[in-house]
């Protein structure tokens, strides 16, 4: 593989949050100790992402460009073709980075194992280097990850690595009509989860989770959540909290979306509707009256670098 670039993607540490918040690190210091919060555990946690982020750097010296990025500038840089991408942080970066690199590489770092599970997360900060070489060598086996993505008529389009949710700002109901599989019928929910395989083990699981529980309760029997592989090109989508009425139905609550196939969403609310992607609310679209968004998966996909 040709490449001529290494961008490294970081995040603020929760240490960094709060001295942003309250100006000084002394500040910080005070505030978080009076509310019974253990300030040396941020320390740690600061400590350990900075020696990880400093280990890939020096490590991955192969006489090409680095380029060191914060999470928050990933949605306005420029990638290239010549590009490989390293996110170094929780799951959820890679998650709200891939969507914004195309088909380049990712070779995702976990910084802290004793903190993070990292599913997504495939090497050690001292293992980046190897990773590196083996895909400039063409030996590295990547998995191509599915994607969602909500396309609006007016052409704004929005992708989603784990999830998209389409619904209200607020926890007011998102009232809207649903199409699926040639049936349709309106809705006031609390909006709808659209899942990839990739995100059926996060935010889809813990709605089976409670949609279990919720069973067992009342006498049924217990469900199962749905996993799918990351490569699956279907998607699952929920609706959260269906409400039955005189104007509002429940038919269409939950199902698979097939490759080629979609969900449609027509939009009845006159304000504070909107469409985002993992988990990120400032990064969206607005679904208010008369938007109709086509739900489905991306012919892009995630290249993610896993040996």
């Amino acid at each position: 593989m040709t490449l001529e670039k290494i961008v490294v993607v970081t995040r603020k540490t929760r240490l960094e949050g709060l001295i942003e918040r309250f100006n000084s690190r002394a500040q910080a210091k005070f505030y978080l100790e009076h509310s019974g919060g253990d300030f040396a555990d941020y320390e740690r946690e600061d400590s350990t992402y900075r020696r990880a982020v400093e280990t890939v750097r020096r490590t991955i010296d192969v006489g090409l460009k680095v380029q060191v990025v914060e999470r928050s500038l990933v949605p306005t840089m420029m990638f290239t073709g010549q590009d490989a991408i390293v996110p170094v942080g929780q799951d959820g970066l890679v998650a709200n980075t891939a969507k914004y690199v195309g088909e380049q590489p990712i070779i995702a770092v976990n910084p802290d194992p004793s903190r993070f599970d990292g599913i997504l997360l495939r090497y050690s900060p001292a293992q980046t280097r190897a990773a590196l070489i083996a895909l400039l060598e063409g030996k590295a086996r990547e998995r191509q990850v599915t994607l969602a993505e909500a396309v609006l008529e007016d052409g704004q389009r929005l992708l989603g690595f784990n999830d998209l949710f389409i619904g209200a700002r607020t926890h007011v109901s998102a009232r809207y009509k649903i199409g699926f599989n040639g049936r349709s019928e309106p809705h006031s929910s609390s909006g709808v989860l659209v899942s990839t395989g990739a995100g059926s083990t996060g935010w889809l699981s813990s709605v089976f989770a409670m949609a279990g529980a919720v069973s067992t309760f009342s006498g049924g029997q217990p469900g199962h959540a749905l996993k799918l592989d990351w490569e699956d090109p279907r998607l699952v989508f929920v609706v959260r909290e269906p409400y039955i009425s005189r104007h509002s139905m429940a038919g269409i609550a939950a199902g698979l979306i097939d490759a080629g196939k979609e969900l449609l969403l027509e939009s009845q609310m006159p304000s504070g509707g909107v469409i985002f992607s993992d988990g990120v609310e400032a990064d969206a679209l607005d679904f208010n009256s008369g938007a109709r968004a086509h739900i489905r998966a991306a012919t892009r996909k995630t290249h993610l670098v896993v040996n």
